[in-house]
C-alpha cells in the first residue's frame, strides 16, 4: 500500500486535532480502526500514476476517509441497518450509545471540508475539490443512494437495474470521488469522464462482491455483520444467484481495465488496486 504508515499518522492528526471531548473520541474509534482504506490507496495510485508525490492528496484523501466514515457510523444506526459490528468491533452507537455516534457522524462530515481546505494547491482547484466531495457524498451522489437503498428495503419486487441505481449512488460515487479528485490536484481534468466509468464499474463489482461474502463466510471473517441476509434483503446474489454474480464480479473487471487504457498515465498502481479488489474476502 501507497504510505500507508504515513496516512495512517496523518488521519490520527487530523482527527484528534485541537480540545480532547467524547465525540471527538468517538470520532477517533471508527476512523482510526483500520478498514481497507480502498479510497485514499485510488486517490494517491492516481496521483503517482500521474508522476506526483502522493503525499500531495493527503488532505483530500483524509476529508474523503472521514466522509465514507461518517456515512457507516449513520448507516449502522437502528433507524438504518440496525448493525452490531463493524470492522470485526463493535459499531460506534453500541460502544457510545446513538446520540454520541450521530455527533461523531456529524462533525467527521463536517470536519472532512476543513481539512480539504489544506491541500497545496491553487485555490481554484480547492473550490474544485470542495465542489466534487459535496456533489458525490451529498443529496444528489452517496445520500440519494442511501435513500434508495432504503427504499428498496421494503420493495420485495425489486429489479436489477434498481440494484445498479443503488449501487451506483450509495457505492460508486464514494469510490469514483478519489480518483476523480487526484485528476483536480494534478490538473487533469480532462481525465474525468473516464475516471468516473472506471468508478461506477468499482463500485458496482465492489458492491456484487460484498453481496457474494455476505453469502459466502461469517460475520467474524467478514468483518461486519452479515444483515442483508437476516433481514431478507435483495442482493445480486438472491435476485441472480451466487455463479450468476461471480461472474458479474469479472465482467465488470474487464471493462474497468479496457477503461485504464484511455488513460495517459502510469496505471500500474491503480490496476495493483484493482486487483487486491478482485480478490477480497472481507
Amino acid at each position: 500500500m501507497i504510505l500507508q504508515k504515513e496516512f495512517e499518522s496523518y488521519l490520527q492528526e487530523k482527527v484528534l486535532e485541537g480540545k480532547q471531548h467524547l465525540t471527538k473520541e468517538a470520532m477517533a474509534y471508527s476512523l482510526l480502526d483500520g478498514g481497507k482504506r480502498v479510497r485514499p490507496q485510488l486517490l494517491m495510485a492516481t496521483l503517482k500514476g500521474y508522476g506526483m508525490d502522493p503525499a500531495l492528496g493527503f488532505p483530500c484523501a483524509c476529508a474523503i476517509e472521514m466522509i465514507h466514515t461518517y456515512s457507516l457510523i449513520h448507516d449502522d444506526l437502528p433507524a438504518m441497518d440496525d448493525d452490531d459490528l463493524r470492522r470485526g468491533k463493535p459499531t460506534n452507537h453500541k460502544y457510545y450509545d446513538e446520540a454520541t455516534a450521530i455527533l461523531a457522524g456529524d462533525s467527521l462530515l463536517t470536519r472532512a471540508f476543513e481539512v480539504v481546505c489544506e491541500t497545496e494547491v491553487q485555490a481554484l482547484q480547492i473550490v474544485d475539490l470542495v465542489k466534487q466531495i459535496s456533489h458525490k457524498s451529498g443529496v444528489d451522489g452517496m445520500i440519494y443512494g442511501q435513500e434508495l437503498d432504503i427504499i428498496g428495503e421494503n420493495n420485495k419486487n425489486i429489479s436489477y437495474q434498481d440494484l445498479l441505481d443503488i449501487d451506483e449512488y450509495k457505492t460508486a460515487k464514494l469510490l469514483t470521488l478519489p480518483m476523480v479528485c487526484a485528476a483536480i490536484i494534478a490538473n487533469r481534468k480532462e481525465d474525468i469522464p473516464v475516471l468516473e466509468k472506471i468508478g461506477y464499474y468499482v463500485g458496482v463489482q465492489f458492491q456484487i462482491q460484498d453481496d457474494i461474502l455476505d453469502v459466502t463466510i461469517s460475520s467474524e471473517q467478514f468483518g461486519k455483520s452479515t444483515s442483508d441476509q437476516d433481514n431478507h434483503k435483495s442482493t445480486f446474489v438472491s435476485l441472480l444467484g451466487l455463479e450468476k454474480a461471480k461472474q458479474m464480479v469479472i465482467d465488470y473487471d474487464c471493462l474497468l481495465k479496457k477503461e485504464l487504457t484511455k488513460l495517459e498515465m502510469d496505471t500500474s498502481y491503480l490496476e495493483e488496486i484493482f486487483n487486491t479488489l478482485l480478490t477480497r474476502t472481507y
